[in-house]
């Protein structure tokens, strides 16, 4: 199974930009999709494969925030 992570366009160089995915900044590629600063993407092995809204990145975050505090619970 694949997942992809959404984040948020902090900063953009190039094919490159930072995002910030729950407070975790990386720099992934950009070249497959048109995005501006402020946008919120999917991440899927360091390259946005989509953009997506606000809310969508929101919920996703919060879902997998979840989710890994049950696993952290049930260690």
């Amino acid at each position: 199974m694949c997942l992809a992570i959404p984040a948020k366009i902090l900063e953009i160089n190039g094919d490159d930009a930072k995002v910030d995915y729950g407070g975790i900044i990386k720099t992934i590629n950009i070249s497959l999709v048109e995005v501006k600063m402020g946008d919120y993407i999917l991440i899927h092995a360091g390259f946005a494969i989509q953009t997506i809204n606000k809310d969508e990145a929101v919920k996703t975050l919060e879902t997998l925030q979840e989710f890994e505090d049950v696993i952290k619970k049930n260690k």
